[in-house]
């Protein structure tokens, strides 16, 4: 069962929380608001059509995701308080502390919770359970700067709240500075760190490659690959939501590095061997995912090599052994896993990868099969260890992700 709790006025209604959790949870979801006394302004502005959107001086949008039927009877300030044991995340994004003054902001509410004041629905809520508590300061940014706020911010901190700092831009009062409300991707990915699996590696470091690598030929022309990184971001982001200390080593992709990872950005095969060479020793799992070039050019020009009559060749060398030099040089308890993308003999050409290269898990896929390999949302894997073969049908490269963190975990624990 996921329960979340998020309170908040006009900042709240202007994301799609609701659609992004649901979507990630499951589709049950509740809504319930606690609707303001009667204030002529309050009546006038916000329309019962955009109540829908949170648009109210309070309010508190509740998410409760399980297979069991949603129990409707609950309701008011019962829902709340009813349910208060279960909450797995709070989160504080918006609320006007006083439904008279519509001056008076957050800066009053994250005041009182940082000093034990339970005094109305939210900081009563907020005190009487257990879960975790996320709170995101938007405001005029002299009011986020003034050192009352800083301080109960910091007090926020030492009783285990989680404070994001606010966005920096132009605010609804016109000035300029940090104040405004941080995006709902932020929002979101705080919230899924908090709830969205068991942390079941806590505790351990783990390092991912993903991604191409490029060897330039002369300063407007390289040799790559198809790769675009996704399963690798995919990995990094599903060990960083299960509780790991995450690094994540790149090539040049298009994608967003994943909330709350090291990312470090490299280039060539021999950028990412140094990357890993500094590294690899410090983490507990290494999941090399990335498709590294296994030559590069011989010679590299400083100037553009012009087009002539006839053919012309590049000499070619072979770049750094990265799988190979890593399962040579990893320290005892270190789980190892590579990844091997195959045309034609898939399941042999692996098993020769995990005995020559002293990895523990080759995790093969063969770029033939439909919804399989590079630029694609989607993976078929085979899982091959010393023990077993474990063929994955068609799933979401996250899915694929933690289906990999799942047999790590269970050959790491076999290992001992």
């Amino acid at each position: 069962m996921k329960y979340i709790a998020i309170c908040g006025t006009v900042g709240a209604g202007k994301t799609t929380l609701l659609q992004r959790l649901t979507a990630y949870f499951g589709p049950r979801a509740a809504f319930h608001e606690e609707r303001p006394q009667d204030n002529p302004y309050i009546n006038e502005y916000y329309s019962d059509s955009k109540r829908w959107s949170f648009h109210s001086q309070v309010s508190f949008l509740s998410l409760y995701f399980d297979d069991e039927k949603w129990r409707p009877e609950v309701g008011d300030t019962e829902f709340f308080f009813f349910d208060r044991a279960f909450l797995e995340n709070l989160v504080i994004a918006k609320y006007r502390l006083n439904q008279q003054d519509l001056t008076q902001d957050e800066f009053g509410i994250l005041c009182k919770l940082a000093n034990g004041i339970a005094d109305d629905m939210l900081t009563t809520t907020a005190m009487a359970c257990t879960c975790q508590k996320i709170v995101a300061p938007a405001m005029n940014t002299n009011m986020y700067h003034n050192p009352i706020l800083q301080d109960n911010l910091k007090k926020l901190e030492g009783y285990g709240f989680t404070v994001i700092a606010p966005e920096k831009g132009v605010l609804a009062c016109r000035d300029i500075g940090d104040g405004k409300m941080p995006s709902e991707d932020v929002l979101v990915g705080y919230i899924l760190r908090e709830i969205a699996h068991e942390k079941d590696l806590a505790g351990m470091k783990v390092i991912v490659t993903a991604g191409p690598t490029q060897e330039s030929v002369d300063p407007v022309r390289y040799i790559t690959n198809h790769s675009t990184g996704k399963m690798g971001y995919e990995l990094a982001k599903a060990a960083m939501l299960r509780g790991a200390e995450v690094t994540l080593v790149s090539g040049v992709t298009n994608l967003e590095p994943p909330m709350f990872v090291d990312y470090v950005q490299v280039k060539s095969a021999g950028d990412m061997f140094e990357a890993m060479k500094s590294r690899f020793l410090d983490n507990d799992i290494i999941i090399k995912a990335a498709a590294v070039a296994d030559y590069k050019p011989k010679s590299y020009s400083d100037e553009k090599t012009k087009k002539k009559d006839g053919e012309m060749s590049i000499e070619l060398d072979r770049t750094q052994d990265i799988l190979k030099y890593l399962g040579e040089h990893r320290r005892e308890g270190q789980f190892y896993c590579g990844f091997s993308m195959e045309t034609q003999n898939m399941l042999e050409n692996s098993r020769v990868k995990l005995d020559k290269k002293n990895i523990d898990m080759v995790v093969a896929n063969n770029l033939k099969i439909a919804g399989s390999g590079f630029g694609t949302d989607t993976n078929v894997v085979t899982m091959i260890s010393k023990e077993e073969e474990i063929q994955l049908e068609l799933l979401s490269k996250a899915e694929v992700a933690h289906k990999i963190l799942d047999e790590i975990l269970k050959l790491k624990a076999i290992k001992g």
